[in-house]
């Protein structure tokens, strides 16, 4: 286990967690120093400590997220997701620097024993070891010490900012701000050869940008702010002003404004309220600038997370290219760093650190957390001395996402006399103890094979991300375990087929998180038909809603729509019609705008063996005001109408319908019954009917996929 920092209703605090696992692109640093953003964190931990009530004032948006819930879940089921949440430890920290430990397959730079300084918020924690991905690290230059490049993710922010600048030299620029991002902000300007005046409230900050080049330092409450301006620049007006200060007040972003001259910059570094006047803006026709933090690809997935990089000759200066700029010019020491770093706190003595941040009348501008560099990680902590009981399951949860924490886990624990929840495997560590803890499990891990290797566990719950579902069941299923998967079963034939032949060596017991076909509609609907005389010609809308194509379902990881989800409805079609399929016809529509593709835009035709034929509409073109799935059954003079699972109706017939108040669509009651299938060592799903969902998924793909 190692040590890392969190922040829990309103206090800092100081937990330990299952040591990071890394995947094919990222690199395991051991940390010995990581950078505290002051300003930041310390309103973090300001927002962590709110009541409820008071983050709903602050936040109106998210009031009809949860009413939305509430029709969906209910009151209670609510509730408890939204407690769960506020209640649990978030990680803090974005920058800091140390030794690599390991490599990823995929990374070719990077060795063990390099010194490398990391950034990225949940990346590079306040922690003894991290896993950083590879555009989020940067090695160090020989001459620059590690303690001062674990200030490099403030300025490659500072860098950013100045780039959006495009300053030019001699040119004039105001610096509004001088905590640690003017600071530094001030000392780029100089190297671009510009007149650099700074705005502070702090006498202390003025004077120590003067020393590292500050040209002029101006107090607000000392003097008047705009008339100064004019007078050291001629009467014209700064070229450019960088706002590096935060301020709810929208009177910082207005007097920039005004310290501006005509068609002058105004660049928004720091977080300050955007309330423009537009009228003073519009007649001096100024440039308002946004700087999104450390550079291009900062909240881009693919760039951040998956390690593609942007070309060179396009995006000169991307994220990580500034890093390694801000740690050359540390390097070479054009910027001075060291009188900065005002203080300096062992690991363990973060609570006090953070107590004293709070209350200081004048907060530090750079403060550091110092790490045991010969602490040793572990994958698994303990966290209670439960001792098995053999008359539950005993369940190991393999990826502890948001449905996992808001669906699974809860109706895992409802059912705690079937199942008890042993431990919990992330690949986020803090994630996994934080999961662990809340559910009372044994133990927590970043290592699914701890799991695999424990004998007191009967059942995995599998619910990573989909490329890795049939190679952890593979896995689980030469473990002897039983295994629940979320969908889907595998993400091409290869998979599937390594995983059916395993499955059937093994017999263990095994089943895909086709939840529907346990839903009390779906049995309500399997009564009415099964006395059918005739097939059945079935019609089912799923109003999707649209996933931009950046995200991580459309990837290799999530395998697309059709086979991320669709699979569900595949699935019920056979449960339904007990009717193994003869074919498939399917089509896709071929987008005329960029944002949409043609898999998750579709239509799929399934004829079965008894004759009936069931069809899917799959879109994302649809509008949110309409229920997302909706089907209709025309069999033996009556037609069986479902919405959302939440009305059934019965026409043509005097079989009674259904209606609830919420949606069910059967996540409890699938594993209610798996509890009992277990036990009695009886499938609950045929092996034949999860292959088969799946294999109608590929079809549709081939079909419908963009050639």
């Amino acid at each position: 286990m190692v040590k890392q920092v969190f922040i829990k209703k309103g206090e800092a605090v100081l937990g330990e967690i299952p040591a990071p696992t890394i995947a094919d692109n990222e690199v395991l640093v051991r940390v010995y120093y990581s950078c505290i953003s002051v300003g930041t964190e310390l309103a973090g931990i300001k927002s962590s400590g709110k009541s409820l009530y008071r983050k709903a004032m602050e936040k109106p948006q998210y009031i009809a997220k949860v009413m939305e819930n509430i029709k969906k879940h209910g009151l209670a089921d609510t509730f408890s997701r939204v407690k769960s949440k506020i209640e649990s430890k978030n990680p803090v920290g974005y920058s800091a620097a140390g030794m690599v430990v390991d490599v990823g397959t995929n990374i070719r730079n990077i060795k063990a024993g390099d010194k490398v300084a990391c950034a990225g918020a949940g990346i590079a924690n306040h922690a003894e070891f991290i896993a950083v991905p590879q555009n989020l690290i940067v090695k160090i230059p020989e001459n620059l010490s590690v303690k001062s490049a674990s200030t490099m993710t403030l300025g490659s922010i500072a860098l950013q900012g100045v780039r959006r600048c495009s300053p030019a030299l001699g040119e004039n620029i105001v610096v509004i701000g001088l905590g640690i991002l003017g600071q530094l902000t001030l000392q780029m300007l100089k190297i671009n050869g510009c007149y650099v005046m700074g705005i502070d409230l702090e006498k202390n900050r003025i004077d120590k940008a003067v020393k590292l080049g500050l040209d002029i330092g101006l107090n607000p409450n000392e003097i008047n702010i705009e008339e100064e301006v004019l007078r050291n620049t001629n009467g014209l007006g700064a070229d450019a002003v960088i706002i590096t200060a935060a301020s709810r007040s929208s009177g910082v972003i207005n007097q920039a404004m005004e310290i501006c001259r005509k068609k002058g910059r105004v660049i928004v570094v720091g977080d300050v309220k955007l309330d423009i006047k537009r009228e003073e803006f519009y007649k001096k026709e100024i440039d308002l600038l946004i700087s999104t933090s450390y550079g291009p690809g900062r909240y881009d997935e693919n760039y951040e997370q998956k390690g593609v990089d942007y070309p060179y000759a396009y995006v000169r200066w991307t994220e990580n290219r500034n890093m390694q700029e801000y740690l050359k010019l540390l390097s070479e020491n054009k910027i001075k760093i060291d009188s900065l770093i005002e203080r300096v706190y062992k690991i363990d003595e973060v609570s006090r650190a953070y107590e004293e941040l709070k209350s200081g009348h004048k907060k530090p501008l750079i403060v550091l957390l110092e790490y045991n560099k010969e602490s040793k990680p572990k994958v698994k902590v303990i966290i209670s001395n439960f001792k098995v009981k053999s008359d539950r399951i005993n369940v190991g949860v393999i990826g502890a996402g948001n449905f996992t924490r808001s669906m699974h886990l809860p109706n895992l624990q409802k059912l705690s006399k079937i199942y008890r929840i042993l431990a919990i495997c992330d690949k986020d560590g803090s994630n996994a103890e934080d999961t662990a803890e809340q559910y009372s499990a044994d133990y927590a891990t970043t290592d699914y094979k701890q799991l695999l290797k424990d004998k007191n566990i009967s059942m995995v719950l599998i619910t990573t991300r989909h490329n890795l579902h049939a190679r952890i069941a593979i896995d689980a299923a030469r473990s002897g375990k039983a295994i629940f998967v979320e969908k889907p079963m595998a993400l091409n034939k290869r998979e599937l087929d390594e995983l059916v032949n395993v499955l059937k060596k093994t017999k263990v017991p095994y089943i895909v998180g086709f939840n529907r076909r346990f839903s009390p509609f779906a049995a309500k609907i399997k009564d009415m038909v099964e006395r059918r005389i005739n097939p059945m010609i079935i019609s089912y809308r799923m109003n999707a809603g649209y996933i931009p194509k950046e995200h991580w379902v459309h990837s290799m990881e999530g395998g697309g729509r059709n086979i991320g989800e669709a699979c569900h409805i595949y699935d019920l079609f056979g449960y339904l019609t007990e009717s193994k399929f003869l074919n498939v016809e399917a089509s896709g529509i071929k987008p005329a705008t960029e944002q949409f593709v043609s898999n998750d835009n579709f239509s799929a035709s399934i004829r079965f063996e008894d004759g009936s034929v069931c069809s899917l509409i799959y879109t994302a073109l649809g509008s949110k005001s309409v229920p997302k799935e909706r089907m209709e059954i025309y069999v033996d003079n009556k037609i069986i109408y479902l919405d959302d699972y939440k009305d059934l109706k019965n026409f043509g017939s005097k079989e009674k319908g259904l209606e609830t108040r919420i949606q069910i669509k059967g996540h409890y009651e699938e594993l209610s019954k798996l509890g009992e299938s277990i036990k009695k060592n009886q499938p609950l799903i045929p092996l034949w009917q999860l292959i088969q969902a799946t294999e109608i998924s590929f079809e549709v793909e081939n079909q419908i996929i963009e050639k």
